[in-house]
Formats: structure tokens, sequence, C-alpha cells
């Protein structure tokens, strides 16, 4: 396991290396590797049975669009859930500064009526927080669950050792720790090493270029706190599976 110091420059520098490379996808690539992504996750067996899942609200640009998927979401009567950022409050000492709840959409036109905020993301008004089902909040082990979340990410790869699927999110630390609070409230952790960890299905979504394949010779450096994936949607419609998931 490398140290912190040496991980966390690994993670600065592959995000530096994915920025450049994302900002020259073409528009035309990302709409057409979304829809080959929506195709994929809507014939996914654990999305058409899942109840209740989570979804990421894409930026405009560099990653893939999830309009589609949330409102046929919507549309098939999935309760679906969004991230919602917040200052931390009355946390330990080591809470991030901002964190991650994931709260419930009221109805499509709920969604569409959404602003977005300045990286052009659809973003939930802290005005209408409070009506609306939170994920963490007063979460239990009788309280229902997520059956699935869809995750974005700037960089992927499947870990040689345990067939999962590796992230490297944007160096906020949300989704990881947003999982971990998750996990901790409901008792839900398998107790498997060198897994996701969780009984909530953990998909990842990624333009191909996204995906750090062998003949990259890249990879995703990942530490303790890091989230492994079960599965992986690429932009080719391509899914890549856990060895637990088939």
């Amino acid at each position: 396991m490398a140290s912190s110091v040496a991980l966390k420059a690994a993670k600065k520098e592959l995000r530096r290396l994915m920025k450049k490379k994302l900002s020259s996808i073409r528009p035309e690539s990302v709409e057409t590797q979304s829809a080959a992504i929506f195709k994929t996750v809507t014939s996914f067996k654990p999305y058409q049975e899942a109840k209740r899942i989570g979804v990421y609200l894409s930026m405009p640009t560099g990653e893939v669009q999830t309009n589609a998927i949330v409102r046929h979401a919507l549309q098939s009567g999935k309760q679906v859930f969004v991230p919602y950022l917040h200052k931390a409050q009355n946390s330990p000492p080591d809470t991030p500064r901002s964190v991650m709840e994931m709260v419930d959409l009221l109805s499509l036109s709920d969604y569409e009526s959404l602003e977005r905020d300045s990286w052009g993301i659809p973003t939930i008004s802290p005005d209408t927080v409070g009506q609306r089902e939170h994920i963490l909040k007063n979460s239990t082990k009788q309280s229902k669950p997520l059956d699935l979340i869809l995750m974005p990410g700037v960089a992927f790869d499947l870990d040689p050792k345990t067939g999962y699927v590796r992230r490297l999110g944007h160096g906020k630390g949300f989704y990881d720790y947003f999982l971990h609070r998750y996990m901790q409230s409901r008792g839900s952790q398998t107790g498997e090493p060198a897994s996701p960890g969780t009984d909530v299905i953990l998909c990842g979504l990624a333009l191909q270029e996204q995906f750090l394949g062998t003949e990259t010779r890249s990879s995703v450096p990942v530490g303790d706190h890091d989230n492994l994936l079960h599965s992986l949607v690429v932009g080719d419609g391509k899914r890549l599976e856990g060895p637990l998931r088939e």
C-alpha cells in the first residue's frame, strides 16, 4: 500500500491527465456513448428490479450524461435519489467540511424544474430539501435501503486481484464518505475484505476514455477509504462485472 503522500500525489497526477483527455472529447461522442450506456443500464436486471436508485446528475461535458436514465427511472415508477451537498454540522472532527446526502426527486416535473449550478449540474434547492426523503437522515437497519447507485468518476479500472472496479473521484470524497456513513447506519457491511463491502449494488458509468484498460498501462490508485464498485458500464455499451455479480 502506497504512503498517503504518494497516494495523494498519484491521484492528483491522474486527475490532471484525465482532465486534459476529457477536455478534448467532442460533445457528439459523449452523446453517443451516453446513449449506449442508457441502453445497457436499462436492460441491466438489477436496474429493472430496483425500486429505489441513487444516480448522479451530470455536468454538461466530460462525463456520461444521466438525463435519459433519470427520466426513464421516474417514468418507470422508481424512486430516484440524487446528490445534495451541504455543510457538515455537529459532526466528528475528521468529517469533511462539505458532505453529500441523497434526497429523492418528487416527480418528473420536479426534476425538470431544477436549476443548474455553476458547474451546469441540475441542483436541489435548499428551500425544497426539507420536503424530500433523505437516505442518511434517520437511516437504520429497518429503513428502506437503496437497491442500486449509479456513480460518476474521473477514471476507472479493474482491480487485477479481486476483479472489482476501482474508481477515481474528483477528490472531494463525497461518495466514499456517503457510503461509509450509509454502511455504518445500516450495518450493511458484507465483511468481505477487498470488496465493495455493501449490499447496495454500486455501478460506475464511464466514457471509453475514462476506462483504463490493460493496454493503457495506467491504473487507478486507491487507498483504504476508497470504495470498490461491483460493476461498470462503459461508453461502448459493455458492462464489466465484479466476481459476485453475475
